[in-house]
């Protein structure tokens, strides 16, 4: 039901067989499952009609209560059955569908994260999908009950009274007519809905990050009354979206009760003047409302799944983009030879100047310039995480062709420590690194004497900033002794450290690159040019080493 900007929808979107495979098999059983109900219908107002005239006619009634007890068993078995059913293969698909986009998002790279909310990145795989479960769960089920049960009973009516199954054939439309013109009025309030809360979930995570800086000038009151303008309108919309459902809802309740009653009239009618016998017309009526019903429950639960009809619209959006993103090759592992080298041929991070360099295992390039100059862009551009123009080329393959975590150790300015033990930060990523590489790493950054164990609080709380950072350092180090990462890009790893750290850290650093590491180094200490081989200075015109 989209607004004007948006597509128009199916009410099964092709997309979820293609992404969600347990969908296919769940689409089957649910088919199955509802043949069977509508034979356990038709069988019900079969022996509930046979059961009352036979009881009219004084005959024994005893053999058709034991086969209606049957059938109203058998319906109930296979209602509780399809349920069951449902709920499994919306977990399944809810499953299947958030692997797809996690790993849609680790294929698409930092690079695409960047240029998105990562707040709303976070709400389509949490919330999005758990919103799902009404939708695969409840809707999608009725949708094929709908389309099985209701031509079935309509043709089984039609074969018992043609009159009554004309009927239903010409009031039967109706619902299905009100239900789209519903649906195109609504659509856009479900949209506007989840976009109001897509914009409150990046706008409370915006605010928390920044909550320092905004305590820091005063201005935390105002970004609470933000977030309070936009929950407000969330509740608005939320309220919109109750409302056109209560008043969809009376009014297919409405017709679907008017088109009964004008088969129930009619019947009568002709029940009175002798052209209908009373187990014909009772049969049909008792069909009727089973013809309306499964229509009736469609837009029931095409609104009860309304946040998850409009979550589907991001949700396939990832997928699509990482779809295409497939089509290029998958990154691979780094070329593994003893002698490596690093060219960066006129690389260009956004409006920065253009960098070229050239750099072989067991040197230290340092790269220094002022601060905006464009030295942490380029360790991004290297990691994926900024779009550039040029080429980056690792033993003559490009790194765009190449997992980074196969050829890079990474160190930033950040330390970007976890709730944990140190040692479980320092393995991050590598599980079966021995005990003794990760002491070697913390010996390696001057912090032999911290206890591997020792458990941290969230963002490494438990630390000075200086051993943080060194620990940081420790994990790049660690990732190169295991032999996965021979060039380690260290973004001012001495940054928070004093002149005793510095020195033991650049010793150390210089050891490493002598032993046949390929390190580049950003750093604005005038310290750092002892080690270095070569120094790239970036600055406001074209930079070349």
């Amino acid at each position: 039901m989209p607004d004007e900007a948006t597509p128009r929808q199916p009410p099964v979107d092709p997309r979820l067989w293609r992404y969600a495979t347990a969908s296919r098999s769940f689409f089957v059983a649910i088919a199955l499952l509802s043949l069977l109900q509508t034979a356990a219908i038709i069988g019900f107002a079969f022996f509930t009609t046979r059961a009352i005239v036979d009881a009219i006619a004084g005959a024994d009634i005893t053999g058709t209560l034991v086969a209606l007890a049957g059938v109203v068993l058998a319906r109930s078995v296979l209602s509780l059955l399809r349920e069951r059913i449902a709920a499994r293969a919306s977990a399944r698909v809810e499953s299947q569908l958030r692997e797809a986009v996690l790993d849609g998002v680790a294929r698409l790279g930092p690079g695409w994260t960047a240029t998105r909310s990562t707040s709303h990145l976070a709400l389509v795989a949490g919330r999005g999908l758990d919103a799902l479960e009404p939708y695969v769960g409840r809707y999608l089920p009725q949708l094929v009950q709908t389309v099985i049960a209701t031509p079935i009973i309509v043709a089984v009516m039609w074969s018992a009274d043609a009159i009554s199954g004309l009927t239903v054939l010409l009031t039967l439309p109706l619902i299905p007519i009100f239900m789209i013109l519903i649906g195109l009025a609504t659509r856009s309030v479900q949209r506007r809905q989840w976009d109001t809360l897509a914009r409150l979930a990046t706008r409370f995570s915006d605010t928390v990050q920044g909550l320092s800086t905004l305590t820091v000038f005063g201005r935390q009151r105002r970004a609470a009354d933000a977030i309070e303008r936009v929950t407000d309108d969330y509740r608005r919309e939320t309220m919109t979206v109750l409302r056109v459902s209560f008043l969809s809802g009376f009014a297919l309740e409405f017709l679907a009760s008017i088109s009964v009653a004008i088969v129930a009239v009619a019947i009568g009618f002709r029940l009175i003047d002798g052209s209908l016998t009373l187990s014909v017309g009772l049969f049909v009526l008792l069909l009727a409302p089973d013809a309306f019903l499964p229509l009736r429950q469609v837009g029931v639960q095409f609104h009860a799944s309304s946040e998850g009809v409009a979550a589907t619209r991001d949700v396939f959006a990832v997928l699509d983009e990482a779809a295409a993103a497939s089509a290029a090759p998958a990154p691979g592992a780094a070329p593994t030879r003893p002698d490596h080298t690093l060219r960066v041929l006129d690389v260009r991070v956004r409006d920065l100047p253009p960098v070229t360099l050239d750099a072989r295992s067991g040197e230290i390039v340092l790269i220094e310039g002022p601060s905006g100059a464009g030295k942490s862009s380029l360790v991004q551009a290297l990691l994926g995480f900024a779009p550039t123009t040029g080429r980056i080329e690792f033993d003559d393959a490009p790194v765009a062709s190449l997992a980074p975590s196969s050829w890079l150790g990474w160190a930033g300015q950040r330390a970007g420590l976890a709730a944990g033990t140190i040692a479980q930060n320092i393995r991050l990523g590598d599980d079966d690194m021995p005990a003794e590489t990760v002491r070697e790493a913390l010996g390696l950054v001057g912090l032999g004497d911290l206890d591997p164990d020792r458990m941290l609080g969230v963002q490494g709380a438990g630390l000075s900033g200086g051993q943080a950072q060194r620990v940081a350092v420790a994990r790049a180090l660690a990732r190169h002794l295991r032999g996965h990462a021979p060039v380690l890009a260290l973004d001012e790893p001495s940054a928070a450290l004093d002149a005793a750290a510095e020195s033991h850290l650049w010793r150390s650093l210089r050891q490493v690159a002598d032993a046949g590491a390929l390190i580049l180094l950003v750093s604005h200490r005038e310290s750092a040019r002892a080690i270095a081989d070569r120094v790239v200075r970036l600055s406001a015109a074209e930079v070349a080493a």
